[in-house]
């Protein structure tokens, strides 16, 4: 009988222990509902203030008026904290005499409490930064490649205009350099280029030591196609008028819909060289793909340049460095075809 009256009284010890930790948790997340409504009226009421301030600067009020609209915005925001709060007590004590369900949720924050005052979960969200200067985006591009040769024309090239293409894919920042206008932007991150040359008539790239040739081949070429990838870094200086979208707690500047200019340039390495041709040779299709070195510049750098409208736009680059290094031939990339900002 003892033991039964000792497992009785853990019982009950126990029991007490969990429902008064139940509702100290109960108590610690009505608290951290509170002052979440202080700081969120506090900041729309600073908010409010700086929009008052600023039409007072550009003479559209008064001093006096200017006042006015702040006493009535913290008398409208001590309100709405006196009656958010009010409401949230409420709820609190109907769930008490109900033990039912308390749920918050709201663009920063998400709290609930499942029966009898346990805690299911609480989640915080990250504060919206009022101002963000520095955005990111994906960058895409294609379009037609070409190699200039030095004294020669585009039309005397070696390569078929049409047949010649390229590929961009990166990701970028960009920052406004200013901070209360955004009609300049950096624009700055990384790309990977796939440059592809189709050389004319029946001929294919031969590495003959230190110097990287074209000559004739002696079987029928169904295609003959040069590809070299390369890791740069581009930097440009993005012009163009913008939209300023304000909202209750921040703002964001947005170029949709609005033409942009971009002048800059790009700097990396060469990744990799590769040849791939497809012939016939005593009546057999024949396939061969070489990975070499080719004698390609491992040092990549250049000019680019874009004219868009919202997140799309004409895109052209141009390498200053030669594509085969020390090569009696000069020969320099250029490209030009669109390019797709995801901003």
């Amino acid at each position: 009988m003892k033991n039964v009256y000792a497992y009785l009284s853990l019982w009950a010890l126990l029991f007490a222990f969990n429902l008064l930790q139940a509702q100290e948790k109960e108590t610690l997340v009505i608290d951290q509902q509170k002052e979440l409504v202080i700081q969120e009226e506090r900041s729309a009421l600073k908010n409010e203030v700086e929009k008052i301030n600023k039409r007072l600067e550009n003479n559209e009020i008064t001093s006096e008026e200017a006042n006015t609209l702040k006493q009535f915005a913290a008398q409208k925001h001590a309100l709405n904290i006196e009656n958010r709060i009010a409401i949230l007590e409420n709820e609190f004590a109907l769930s008490q005499r109900n033990k039912t369900v308390i749920s918050y949720d709201n663009e920063k924050n998400s709290i609930s409490i499942i029966d009898e005052g346990k805690i299911l979960s609480i989640k915080f969200r990250k504060k919206r930064p009022f101002d963000r200067r520095t955005t990111s985006d994906f960058v895409f591009a294609f379009g037609f490649n070409n190699a200039l040769t030095k004294g020669e024309s585009l039309e005397d090239s070696d390569f078929k205009i049409g047949g010649s293409r390229f590929a961009e894919l990166g990701w970028a920042w960009k920052t406004r350099v200013f901070k209360n206008t955004n009609w300049l932007r950096v624009k700055y991150g990384f790309s990977f280029q796939f440059n592809g040359l189709k050389p004319t008539g029946n001929r294919v790239f031969v590495d003959e030591g230190d110097e990287t040739s074209l000559q004739e081949f002696p079987f029928n070429l169904k295609k003959s196609k040069f590809r070299y990838d390369n890791l740069v870094f581009p930097v440009h200086f993005e012009i163009g008028s913008s939209k300023k979208k304000e909202y209750e707690d921040y703002f964001r500047y947005s170029t949709k819909n609005h033409f942009k200019f971009g002048i800059g340039g790009y700097a990396g390495f060469n990744l990799s060289t590769r040849q791939k041709l497809k012939f016939t040779q005593e009546g057999n299709k024949r396939k061969v793909k070489s990975k070499e070195d080719f004698n390609t510049n491992n040092l990549v750098y250049g000019l680019s340049t874009y004219l868009g409208w919202s997140n799309v736009g004409l895109y052209a680059k141009y390498d200053l460095n030669t594509i085969f290094n020390n090569n009696p031939l000069e020969q320099r990339t250029i490209s030009l075809g669109v390019r797709f900002d995801m901003d």
